[in-house]
């Protein structure tokens, strides 16, 4: 019970930091971010501090990863196709070099390598700047690049990029794709990618709008995080003026294949 000096004064007695404080006394130094420091020397304490962040954020990694490499038989002539990147740096800047393209019966009909910086904007998107280079179709193309890339709501990947050649032609791709678990281990993708023009260009095969849509469904089995093949399919369909280019080249406007491929990172 409290003495009647106590219920007199209710400060008094009051315990802070684990002793009593007695009125005209100093009060106790503050606590620090680094309490550890009371007990442990200052300078192992700041070399631990320097591992954690180090560890958690602080360190540059690499990854090599092939989203798609595909063997793609048919009536007319088997075909491939592969995309695949490799980027290094830490969470916030990183250097990305991408690569996609596909080819038939032997030919190969498109080919792209593209070196982007890439900066995170966001915990969940990154802002990606470079140049791209085309070694198919032919007469070749440089291109300057700018697009984002990143999770939007709902676990749904997408990426947008705006190209400008070497020759002032504008062009824009855009790409979605979600991964739909059927169980831990057995995954349905469904992928989406279309292509636009600002303006004609059929020595490359391309017209003004929107030039072609791809539309994919694989299902892969992931023996390990790391290795997963898949089946499915994928269809193309060339649109607009990109159509009547392909009509006047003699090729087909739309085509459907069975694909058997690979998704695998290191």
């Amino acid at each position: 019970m409290p003495s009647a000096a106590q219920a007199a004064d209710p400060h008094a007695g009051h315990n802070m930091g684990g002793q009593a404080a007695v009125a005209g006394e100093p009060a106790p130094p503050a606590p620090t971010d680094y309490a550890a420091d009371r007990m442990f020397p200052q300078a192992a304490m700041a070399a631990a501090r320097a591992a954690l962040y180090d560890e958690h954020g602080n360190m540059a990694w690499s990854k090599v990863m092939f989203d798609r490499a595909e063997y793609r038989p048919g009536g007319k002539g088997d075909g491939y196709g592969w995309d695949g990147r490799a980027s290094w740096g830490d969470d916030i800047h990183r250097i990305v070099l991408k690569s996609e393209g596909d080819g038939a019966s032997g030919r190969l009909e498109e080919a792209e390598v593209q070196a982007l910086y890439s900066r995170a904007v966001g915990p969940y998107f990154n802002l990606e700047a470079g140049a791209r280079q085309d070694f198919q179709p032919r007469p070749r193309r440089t291109y300057a690049v700018l697009g984002v890339e990143g999770l939007a709501p709902n676990w749904f990947d997408v990426e947008g990029r705006v190209f400008l050649s070497d020759k002032g032609d504008l062009t824009a791709r855009l790409e979605g794709s979600y991964d739909l678990r059927l169980t831990q281990r057995l995954i349905l993708e469904p992928r989406a990618e279309a292509n636009l023009a600002a303006q004609d260009d059929a020595s490359i095969g391309v017209g003004a709008g929107p030039s072609d849509l791809e539309l994919g469904l694989r299902l892969r089995y992931a023996l390990t995080p790391e290795f997963a093949p898949y089946v499915g399919g994928n269809w193309n369909h060339k649109i607009g003026d990109a159509a009547d280019v392909a009509r006047a080249a003699g090729e087909d406007v739309r085509s459907t294949r069975i694909v058997l491929g690979l998704r695998a990172w290191f």
